[in-house]
């Protein structure tokens, strides 16, 4: 059994984590800045996302703020 987070920066939900792999929803405001990204499936049942490497620190904050700017806020019912 491993621990799934969901990582939410002002109330946007934008890092995945899932069996030790950071996940991101593919978005347009993206796709050239992972266009060499591997991709897959978080859980079951998910959509197709792209895989953030972390180890990249600068590179995975670029990511991290374009979606910033792009995704809208988590609502909850």
């Amino acid at each position: 059994m491993s621990d799934d987070w969901c990582i939410c920066i002002n109330g946007k939900p934008i890092i995945f984590a899932f069996d030790n792999l950071s996940y991101v929803k593919m978005n347009p405001a993206i796709d050239d800045m992972m266009k060499s990204a591997w991709t897959g499936y978080p859980y079951a049942g998910a959509k197709e996302h792209y895989v953030l490497n972390i180890e990249k620190r600068d590179e995975a904050m670029r990511v991290v703020k374009r979606l910033l700017k792009r995704l809208p806020p988590l609502t909850l019912p």
